[in-house]
């Protein structure tokens, strides 16, 4: 009797184990696959970007890799996003399980990998009132201080141009979150930041990363075994220190009545509510500020290397600034005005887009689309870079060209929104309930930059000492992760003249009248939506 259980259960698992790469029945199509592994053997170690695009051309819109026990949906039009993670959103707005990126590194908290549910809810519900359009307008002084500083660190500094973009990101980010400025493009906080940043990407998006997630068995491997493991909890170690040292000292600061209203004020209400952990509100916190950091400030790199490859661009900007706005500085009313300047934030988001691959949603319950199924449990992947470079949407994919746009006059928000995908512009800031909650002011962010750093300088080719020849940086040499920026160049950056470099020392010199002797604001700017911190009393308890 034992006997016969035994080969029993050995048939039972061997059948289950048969079935592990294979292509389940109704699924879309994709490319064949391996016993056990699937198409794990195909997935690219770097550029995974283009093999994608590759598998879009071959197999359509949407198609499906089989992941070793998993199976991911592969969507490469705007409108199956559309028609899935947007009409849908209620069933595809889960994450797949990211072991090494959100159990290990992440330590459980990151919430743009959190699954759908009342925990990931209750935390988008804390920031959405800080960041919706209303209260984005109210953020403009920050982004026109810190954008008027990074001119001033341009002209002083030009061979920094990739610091003091990150700087004026992050400055805006850390004022609306904890209050206070970052003053330094070497400031060490920012640069922990960036390094974690790129390191978490690069191992959330590893073959390793992908390999625990499709055979969870390997999870149990000693760490000798599996160093990335170990590698994963060290980075986990200092990004908590990071991101709990931030918000616990905008906690007490905040709790004392010496803090600047900030995001930070309404997460440690909600704490004394609900008592959740400094590591989870640490982490809210944290990745807002990593967010808000990291997105724009690649975009903008991308848009600087663009201008080298493509110098006409600069030309006819410069001519619609010139025009508009003539020796005064740009301003966010100008923006109706600017429509080259609005397509080249809008081609800046196309051309270089930072989440290459979106991240991944997840289906909670089995579906049918176009014929298919898509089984409970699946990933659904947003080909970002697939739909940005289809001919058929954007002839000509690979050229930068701002005058695509010219008459489109959506927000990044009211696009994301249109009823009819083929109008949406762009998909940097995912989809459906996953969509970026910051999106309005990143549009802030790109539009100040872009503007005034074209009004003010030229933006030219360096050349190289030796050949006496231009460099040209290469479009492809990005980053790899999840979150891609282009690798390091130069750029031989000048004010375009003498009279505009006297306008960029005359406002930040005006702009130093509302700060302090530690360059931080003297006094709270008019009209910011949020409220001070007050605790909460017993009977609200």
């Amino acid at each position: 009797m034992v006997s016969i259980l035994a080969i029993a259960l050995v048939v039972i698992l061997l059948y289950q184990l048969s079935k592990v790469g294979r292509r389940p029945k109704g699924c879309p199509p994709g490319p064949p696959t391996l016993p056990l592994i699937g198409n794990l053997h195909l997935m690219p170690k770097k550029q995974g970007h283009l093999q994608f695009q590759k598998w879009a051309d071959e197999y359509g819109p949407i198609y499906s890799l089989v992941l070793g026990t998993q199976i991911m949906i592969v969507l490469s039009s705007d409108l199956a996003v559309k028609d899935l993670l947007d009409k849908r959103s209620g069933i595809y707005s889960s994450r797949p399980d990211m072991y090494l990126g959100q159990d290990i590194t992440s330590g459980g908290f990151r919430m743009v990998l959190m699954e759908y549910g009342e925990r990931w809810r209750i935390q988008r519900g804390i920031v959405h009132n800080s960041l919706n359009i209303k209260a984005s307008r109210t953020y403009v002084p920050y982004q026109d201080l810190e954008s008027k500083a990074m001119l001033l660190g341009f002209l002083e500094d030009p061979s920094q141009f990739f610091n003091h973009i990150r700087r004026y990101t992050n400055s805006i980010s850390t004022q609306m979150i904890f209050g206070f400025r970052t003053l330094d493009i070497h400031d060490p906080k920012l640069e922990r930041l960036i390094h974690g940043f790129e390191k978490w990407s690069e191992i959330a998006g590893s073959q390793s990363a992908a390999l625990l997630d499709v055979f969870p068995i390997l999870r149990h491997l000693p760490d000798f075994l599996l160093p990335v493991k170990k590698y994963a909890r060290e980075l986990h170690a200092k990004e908590y220190d990071l991101f709990v040292g931030h918000y616990l000292e905008a906690k007490r600061k905040l709790k004392e009545g010496k803090a600047k209203p900030c995001i930070c004020a309404d997460i440690v209400r909600a704490q004394d509510e609900m008592k959740f952990s400094d590591g989870a509100a640490g982490y809210l916190s944290g990745t807002l500020l990593e967010a808000g950091s990291d997105t724009s400030a690649s975009t903008l790199i991308g848009f600087i290397q663009a201008l080298l490859i493509f110098p006409e661009v600069s030309a006819l900007a410069q001519a619609e600034l010139d025009r508009v706005c003539g020796d005064r500085i740009p301003d966010l009313n100008d923006l109706p005005n600017l429509p080259y300047i609005r397509g080249c934030i809008k081609e800046s988001l196309r051309w270089m887009p930072t989440a290459i691959l979106g991240v991944p949603h997840a289906v909670i319950r089995d579906d049918e689309y176009s014929g298919y199924h898509i089984p409970k449990g699946a990933g659904v992947m947003l080909n970002v870079w697939a739909i940005h470079n289809d001919p058929s949407r954007h002839p000509d994919p690979r050229r930068f060209d701002p005058s695509r746009w010219i008459h489109n006059t959506q927000t990044s928000a009211e696009s994301a929104n249109n009823a009819d995908a083929s109008k949406r512009d762009q998909f940097v800031f995912g989809a459906g309930r996953r969509l970026c909650q910051g999106i309005h002011i990143a549009d802030g962010n790109l539009f100040l930059a872009i503007s005034r750093l074209l009004w003010a300088f030229d933006i030219r080719r360096s050349v190289n000492k030796f050949t006496g020849k231009e460099i040209i940086p290469d479009m492809e040499d990005l980053t790899e992760g999840l979150v891609v920026c282009p690798n390091l160049f130069s750029a031989d950056i000048k004010p375009r003249n003498s009279l505009k470099a006297e306008i960029i020392r005359s406002e930040w010199k005006k702009t130093m009248e509302l700060l302090d002797d530690d360059l931080q604001w003297k006094s709270v700017p008019e009209g910011l939506v949020w409220r001070d911190y007050e605790p909460l009393d017993t009977e609200e308890i």
